[in-house]
């Protein structure tokens, strides 16, 4: 026995494909595809973890480039037990400069962050005559790249290298006096193009 549908239901269903059709949507229509998901965003990086960093030295912060400034990264330094000041004080700088000089992390080359201080940079004590926060680097700090010094002051002047005030007193190999040089708002967001401020410093 054959059911006839009512005429009713036959127009419903036909005016609801119009609609649906007219509307362009179709129930095997694929989902748009709106491309990948954005990259991770520039001079951006996640948190470390700074449990584990600590059970592996002090940790600290060092200043790398990204995009046209000064970026903090957290990074680790060793100091041996029993130091003095004066050779706790070396001993974090060194460990400074050889963070800044080794090469970002893959995450962080991807974030955009590079350095331009150069490996093999070393650093020692003050010399006679010298103020006693002095830090002597192997090359002279007006011989360095602005971008480089920039580092290097903004690093030091910031950590247990220096004073804690902003500014760090640095000389070179030479005997030319030391200059405290500090790091501004300036130097932080213009690095390759204003030179850390500096002034004579009294000896003693």
């Amino acid at each position: 026995m054959n059911v006839r549908r009512p005429l009713s239901a036959v127009l419903l269903a036909g005016v609801a494909g119009g609609l649906l059709a007219g509307c362009g949507i179709r129930a095997t229509e694929v989902p748009t595809d709106f491309g990948p998901a954005p990259s991770r965003a520039h001079c951006s990086l996640t948190a470390p973890d700074v449990t584990t960093q600590a059970s592996r030295g002090m940790p600290v912060q060092v200043f790398l480039l990204c995009g046209s400034s000064l970026v903090t990264v957290d990074r680790t330094v060793r100091v041996a037990e029993g130091a003095t000041d004066t050779e706790r004080r070396v001993l974090v700088a060194q460990g400074l400069l050889d963070e800044l000089a080794k090469s970002p992390s893959q995450a962080e080359t991807e974030a955009g962050y590079k350095t331009e201080v150069r490996g093999g940079t070393t650093v020692a004590g003050p010399r006679p005559g010298d103020p006693e926060d002095t830090l002597r680097l192997s090359t002279a700090p007006s011989a360095l790249a602005a971008s480089a010094l920039a580092q290097i002051v903004c690093t030091f002047s910031d950590s247990a290298a220096a004073e804690g005030d902003g500014s760090v007193i640095l000389g070179g190999p030479d005997e030319a006096e030391p200059r405290r040089y500090e790091c501004t708002d300036e130097v932080r967001a213009h690095p390759a193009s204003t030179e850390p401020p500096s002034t004579g410093v009294s000896n003693g």
